[in-house]
């Protein structure tokens, strides 16, 4: 039979990624239910996809649209077992199978330091659905302890990294729709100085006015290249953005975005950036006091990445 594992693109899609080889038994045929889009189509390209509507944010249209369309991928390939790592696709997915008699299976995102999201939250309204946080902090009934997908990394400053002239920096802010992030490209180009290649992915970021040549969106072995290159990385707190950065061993300055600022749906940004700060892997940063020492001060840290966890 067949595993169905289903993400939304980022950061979503990057954990389940990322997370695959502890969750399907090798041999195991592996259909995939995502958003098309460059990362997927780059770190999929040899898989099997089926390729559904982007759902937004709290878009429950689009989730119940999606769920005929889940019947029938679920039918098509004979699936199984289906485990999805979020976010509102999984809404679409999993209650679909339970409802068939699949096993289902929600891994909460690494995003949710101190408990699930709203989609998490809604799961937990339906019987049989397997449910994993991947955090012990809260991992108590009805959700049990996953592995988190920043486990594997360990961060090192090299002695023969000793401060140098910043050459390049690569600044990613993901490719989540409707909400933009202008305000840390404002602060960054003030403190970048002129003479620094910088690469700027900029999602759906105006840039209209900045001195900037921005790229929406990357494949992600040509945004992967690029961060390993870098001399620093300085990302949104996306997961995916973040889980890039340390997968090309990158120690990353994170900047959460702020729904006081219309930038996302909420504040979760921050539980990434602040756990990742707690960890060593990362420097949480608020925009206004981003710093050109900060950069200075990423560019001498390198992160371990275990071999297996390398992107195509």
């Amino acid at each position: 039979m067949t595993t169905l594992l289903v993400a939304a693109t980022g950061g979503h899609l990057a954990q389940l990624y990322q997370l695959r080889p502890r969750l399907v038994e090798p041999g195991t045929p592996v259909v995939w239910a995502t958003f098309d889009s460059p990362q997927s189509r780059s770190m999929l390209a040899e898989e099997i996809v089926e390729y559904v509507p982007y759902t937004a944010p709290r878009d429950y249209r689009t989730v119940v649209a999606n769920a005929s369309r889940a019947l029938s991928i679920l039918r098509k390939y004979r699936v199984d077992t289906v485990i999805s790592t979020g976010s509102g696709i999984a809404l679409s997915f999993l209650p679909v199978a339970r409802a068939m008699g699949k096993k289902a299976h929600y891994i909460e995102s690494a995003a949710r330091s101190d408990g699930p999201s709203q989609t998490g939250k809604l799961l937990e309204k339906v019987p049989g659905i397997q449910l994993s946080a991947q955090y012990r902090s809260w991992a108590r009934a009805p959700w049990g302890l996953s592995v988190s997908v920043f486990d594997d990394f360990v961060a090192h400053m090299e002695e023969a990294l000793t401060p140098q002239p910043i050459r390049s920096v690569v600044v990613t802010l993901g490719t989540i729709e409707k909400y933009g992030f202008r305000r840390l490209l404002e602060r960054l180009v003030t403190i970048i100085p002129p003479d620094v290649d910088v690469l700027w992915q900029t999602g759906v970021t105006d840039i209209a006015g900045l001195p900037i040549t921005g790229r929406p969106s990357m494949p992600q072995h040509e945004l992967h290249a690029a961060m390993a290159e870098a001399d620093a990385v300085v990302a949104h707190a996306g997961i995916g953005s973040a889980l890039g950065a340390l997968n090309a061993g990158r120690r990353p300055i994170l900047v959460p975005r702020r729904s006081s600022f219309d930038e996302h749906v909420d504040d979760h940004q921050s539980q990434i950036a602040r756990e990742l700060h707690g960890r060593n892997l990362a420097i949480h940063r608020e925009v206004p006091a981003l710093t050109w020492l900060d950069v200075q001060e990423v560019s001498t840290w390198r992160i371990q990445t275990p071999p297996h966890l390398e992107p195509r």
